[in-house]
């Protein structure tokens, strides 16, 4: 059977999925057609209804889950691990300032808005532009994600607020950023298989991973092996081999937020 899977580029991503895709594992006869996009893009060909399985922001997954279900396994879930707002050192920021965020449907973006819900003049730009559209003046800060958590000091930037923090702070719970969803429509037993498979695929990668490793470097936007392996061992961890109780219950309040009380957000 043919599935059209959507991931990022970025090392947990590539790494949670390399067994998987590059058949390192038995994968039941499942053939992937696999599109590597930035996770905005993603978030937007969900509500297409593009891809069978994909990556998505949670942010997005509250707009579409009646169309996609979200697996246990493959999520991005942590402590200290958020979306960080950083500027120029002098810049001095309030309620006119140019932010600019990795898309309208990035959790990125929706932390912002919980966090400072007075800011409202934001520019949408490319997550691996953000540094650099900073420290031009284009913006006057912005909100960086994935390889950009760990390389904004070394362009003479600084964090403003770790918006993973400012998460736990306010529900003592480990921030949710992006989940695996599968669509509705497929066969139940398609869907827990795959489940299962990126489960597989995560433990292989855990037992027998080494660097450098050519298809996660082949997709990095930051081939530095210091940053890759701080990558992944920032967003790959337990929660994505299973959610569990504490997982489901970040991402049921982030759901809570938007006044969305639904028990339909998991695969069963």
């Amino acid at each position: 059977m043919k599935i059209s899977l959507g991931i990022s580029p970025c090392p947990n991503d590539t790494y949670i999925f390399d067994a998987l895709i590059n058949n390192k594992i038995d994968c039941k006869g499942y053939i992937f057609e696999t599109y590597y996009e930035d996770v905005e893009k993603l978030n937007k060909w969900s509500f297409k209804n593009k891809l069978d399985f994909t990556k998505l922001s949670y942010n997005a997954y509250i707009n579409n889950f009646n169309d996609y279900v979200l697996l246990d396994s493959g999520s991005a879930l942590g402590y200290g691990s958020g979306p960080l707002v950083i500027k120029l050192p002098n810049k001095k920021l309030n309620e006119e300032s140019i932010i600019a965020v990795p898309g309208r449907y990035t959790t990125a973006n929706m932390l912002f808005n919980l966090a400072f819900p007075s800011f409202k003049n934001k520019e949408e730009i490319c997550f691996d532009k953000i540094e650099n559209s900073i420290s031009s003046g284009k913006v006057d800060a912005g909100v960086v994600i994935h390889e950009n958590r760990f390389t904004y000091q070394n362009k003479g930037l600084v964090k403003v607020i770790d918006l993973g923090e400012f998460w736990h702070q306010k529900t003592n719970l480990p921030i949710p950023l992006g989940g695996i969803v599968a669509k509705r429509s497929l066969p139940q037993e398609v869907i827990s298989n795959l489940e299962k498979l990126i489960r597989e695929s995560i433990e292989y990668a855990n037992q027998n991973t080494t660097f450098p490793n050519k298809y996660i470097l082949s997709h990095a936007s930051e081939i530095d092996l210091d940053v890759i392996k701080s990558h992944i061992n920032l967003y790959v961890n337990d929660f994505s081999i299973s959610l569990g109780k504490i997982g489901r219950k970040s991402v049921q309040k982030l759901f809570n937020e938007f006044n969305i009380f639904n028990d339909e957000i998991f695969f069963k």
